[in-house]
């Protein structure tokens, strides 16, 4: 489903009605949903033997964060998804690159040169890039990681250094006083997760949302990842650029 891109349930069950005869047994989208998301921890924990086979023992790492939108700003105070659940539900947050607000959350991922993601989260949308770096330095040790100005501090980078032999290197600010212009290989290696997001958003639809309720969210979120890790792991099986997801399945 998420492989070739179809974001409706309702749309992928219609088409499945068309084959009825060659799939006697198949399961109602009600029961689609619930397994689904019983399964989603699964999913998670097979997609990460998946990305130890493609790119184990990386060394050099991309972080980033992308928007994911509940609803418009102007839904927001009607939106039920998360009201029940204060710890979990969506909020208010800015997005800098794009210089717009949203109401949702905020997907942080870590990835290798290669475009393999290897750990990712998901937060409200009011919660800084930089927090993310506190569960980065329990998963990585002895690297070096690539970001944005949204992880600039000095505290935050001696910190990662001296608990878990992280380097992360981040581009200056221009009103920096130690201002240097940004080592373009540097440069280059973070564009690889910009445009893994860009894949994500296009072939995926990542920044769609259908769900009614925040494990709905969630899941989501990690089938669409798992489901990119897939295509990349069928690309590598194939000796192909695992980069082609668009080609995997021809």
């Amino acid at each position: 489903m998420e492989s070739i891109g179809l974001d409706s349930e309702n749309y992928l069950f219609s088409k499945l009605g068309e084959y009825s005869n060659e799939l006697p047994h198949l399961i109602s989208r009600r029961q689609f949903n619930d397994r689904r998301k019983l399964t989603a921890n699964l999913c998670k924990e097979i997609r990460e033997r998946i990305v130890t086979e493609i790119d184990g023992g990386e060394e050099f790492f991309c972080i980033d964060s992308k928007p994911i939108e509940v609803c418009r700003i102007a839904r927001a105070k009607r939106c039920k998804v998360g009201k029940d659940d204060y710890e979990r539900s969506p909020a208010f947050g800015y997005c800098a690159s794009q210089k717009l607000y949203y109401y949702g959350y905020k997907l942080h991922a870590v990835c290798g040169l290669n475009g393999v993601i290897h750990s990712f989260d998901l937060t409200k949308a009011n919660v800084h890039d930089i927090h993310y770096l506190q569960d980065v330095k329990y998963e990585y040790q002895d690297c070096s990681l690539f970001g944005d100005k949204g992880y600039i501090g000095t505290e935050v980078q001696l910190d990662l250094f001296e608990s878990a032999n992280i380097k992360l290197e981040v581009p200056y600010r221009l009103n920096q006083k130690n201002w240097k212009p940004t080592f373009i290989p540097f440069a280059k290696a973070r564009k690889r997760i910009e445009t893994l997001f860009s894949q994500m958003c296009d072939q995926f639809m990542m920044i769609r949302n259908y769900a009614k309720d925040v494990n709905g969210i969630f899941t989501r979120i990690i089938s669409k990842i798992s489901a990119l890790t897939i295509l990349q792991y069928i690309n590598k099986m194939n000796n192909r650029p695992i980069g082609r997801i668009k080609y995997a399945l021809i």
